[in-house]
């Protein structure tokens, strides 16, 4: 008497916004992932990992030459180069997460149609390995606030991790976005580059938001969810206070982007393997 046969059912993922559980159980992808973005990214270069230092100092080189006198700020109570290397670390790390997790889903199309794993493990290692060019240009930022005697507060134990965690979630909530957009409407690769431009002079990162005067535009700056986290880098080392309310609606729409994107892309990511 032959055995019955064993039936498997696929079903639609769970409606959860994050299955943890799931997500821990396919941790070691979270490393895997990580480790060969970063890889690819720094293979057959001759400087390696040295482009994650240069690229922020020779931005902060350039802006601090050409822009400093430009914008007439004087001002601030730092240096304008510590001032302008503390945003674009940040900065950098925003964007190269942004860009790489939007393309992450299309990038790994080959392997999202053979096996079965938890998609926003590839956006989520995606920003992972842009927090390695982040620590190797943090190694470098040190070494600046000794060339130019910056001492930051002790509040900077709380507030640097802080701006961290703002960042890995705007990255994240833009980022889940615009990676699951990108599968559908191959049109968004062309229009990532654009929006990272113009989020990058829309926050204050060259300028302090002081520097505006309309008060309605500084509202409008305050909406992108990077201004939130270059605020909080930057105050233990300035003696200025920040903007409560400013910094309330940022934070704002860093979640809400983060809730749209998770939402989004758990809505779209049964057809990943139809669509990439």
């Amino acid at each position: 008497m032959k055995p019955e046969p064993v039936l498997y059912e696929i079903n639609a993922t769970q409606n959860r916004l994050l299955n943890f559980g799931e997500l821990w159980r396919y941790r070691e992808l979270f490393y895997f992932f990580t480790w060969r973005d970063i890889k690819v990214k720094y293979k057959q270069t001759v400087l390696g990992f040295l482009w994650a230092i240069l690229q922020p100092l020779l931005m902060m080189l350039i802006f601090t030459f050409f822009f400093s006198r430009t914008l007439n700020i004087q001002h601030l109570t730092i240096p304008y180069p510590v001032f302008v290397f503390s945003g674009l670390i940040l900065w950098n790390f925003f964007s190269s997460a942004l860009t790489n997790a939007s393309n992450s889903m299309v990038n790994n199309a080959p392997i999202i149609k053979k096996i079965y794993f938890p998609r926003l493990i590839i956006p989520v290692s995606s920003i992972l390995g842009a927090f390695f060019d982040f620590i190797m240009a943090f190694i470098l930022f040190f070494f600046i606030l000794l060339y130019y005697q910056v001492s930051p507060e002790l509040s900077a134990i709380l507030l640097w991790p802080l701006a961290l965690l703002v960042t890995a979630v705007a990255s994240l909530g833009l980022g889940s976005w615009l990676s699951a957009l990108n599968v559908k409407y191959r049109d968004f690769r062309y229009v990532i580059p654009f929006l990272v431009q113009i989020l990058f002079f829309v926050t204050p990162i060259i300028y302090p938001a002081s520097l505006i005067e309309q008060e309605w535009i500084r509202y409008i700056v305050a909406l992108s969810p990077m201004y939130a986290a270059i605020e909080f880098f930057r105050i233990p080392l300035s003696t200025t206070s920040a903007n409560t309310l400013m910094l309330t609606l940022s934070l704002s729409s860093s979640i809400i982007f983060l809730f749209v994107g998770l939402i989004y892309f758990r809505r779209t990511e049964d057809f990943f393997a139809d669509l990439a």
